[in-house]
């Protein structure tokens, strides 16, 4: 035993370490590295660290096939660790929170909403016990609420949880940091969705601006949020300028995560609405068909972006084939 006790500092780090190389790895988009660090912790089975080491590593390793558009594989995996930190960890603890938080955004993605809102409202009420209402895992949990209320069209109900992420983090971190950046820029689509447009297109291009001075301009939070005031310029009827701001967010995401990636099909879903409303139906129909075959394999049949790339689709085909001459005219 005393031997056990005085070998763990000389190992504690090595883990820490890795840890901290996998989360470096993930945030600057190489997933391939993350993905090869989490699996050398996995196969490390320090016995005093198992559980915790193992379910942070699974979690980890979940969040990275989600993001690099391996739903099936991800929520498979979470089930399995989610069980596993009931078992060993408690029904409330910190551990169960995190797996329920990554299940819950995979949820968001694939379409399982009902449980991916469950799962967001099981690790909130963890995180406020442990941590008290004014903590970072809070102000998460909160953004992701606002988040998943936005993708299900429900933006009244959204607005709070997406603001008092917002009002957590500023209070935590002071307003021109990217964490709080990143809450208000999701906060402002929901401002958008209630009717409060021009606020919400300020409180964007605050955002940008903090995201491109931290992280320069090929950013996934770049991308997202040119994409969101590409989207408030598309329904004012500014389409040449939505058209270009969904150009730039496709370009940043495919450089990112590749051209089939999963999230790459909501942009090319709204280039295709623009396309279309500009009478351009050929290239509407390009893009949608190109978004159905990325979604069609990993969300469930009522995705509502896969729903709307799908109708898109019918009424921009019926167009594009009557834009045709007649054959044999000139």
């Amino acid at each position: 035993m005393i031997n056990i006790v005085q070998t763990m500092p000389n190992r504690l780090p090595d883990v820490q370490a890795l840890f901290a190389s996998a989360y470096a790895a993930r945030d600057t988009g190489d997933l391939a590295q993350a993905e090869r660090t989490l699996r050398q912790i996995l196969a490390t089975g320090q016995e005093p660290l198992r559980a915790t080491t193992r379910l942070k590593a699974q979690t980890g390793l979940a969040q990275v096939w989600r993001q690099r558009g391996q739903y099936r594989r991800a929520g498979l995996l979470l089930r399995l660790t989610l069980a596993a930190a009931e078992a060993s960890c408690g029904p409330h603890s910190l551990q169960v929170a995190a797996a329920c938080n990554e299940w819950a955004i995979l949820g968001k993605y694939t379409g399982d909403f009902d449980h991916a809102e469950t799962l967001y409202q099981r690790a909130l009420t963890i995180y406020e016990a442990v941590h008290g209402p004014e903590h970072h895992s809070v102000a998460t949990i909160c953004h992701n609420l606002g988040g998943l209320a936005h993708t299900r069209g429900n933006h009244v109900a959204g607005e709070p949880w997406a603001r008092r992420a917002v009002e957590i983090r500023t209070h935590l971190l002071g307003e021109g940091d990217p964490m709080v950046a990143a809450d208000a820029a999701a906060w402002a689509s929901l401002l958008d969705g209630i009717g409060r447009h021009e606020e919400a297109e300020n409180v964007l291009r605050r955002a940008l601006q903090v995201f491109e001075n931290a992280y320069g301009l090929n950013h996934y939070e770049v991308a997202v949020t040119v994409h969101n005031l590409a989207a408030l310029a598309h329904r004012r009827g500014d389409l040449p300028a939505a058209q270009a701001g969904y150009g730039r967010a496709l370009a940043i995401k495919q450089l990112l995560l590749g051209s089939d990636h999963p999230e790459c099909a909501t942009t090319l879903t709204s280039l295709a609405a623009n396309h279309y409303h500009q009478g351009q139906h050929a290239q509407a129909v390009a893009y949608y068909a190109r978004a159905i075959t990325i979604l069609e394999p990993v969300v469930v049949s009522d995705h509502p972006v896969l729903a709307a790339a799908r109708r898109g689709l019918a009424q921009a085909s019926t167009h594009a084939f009557s834009d045709r001459e007649p054959s044999g005219s000139r």
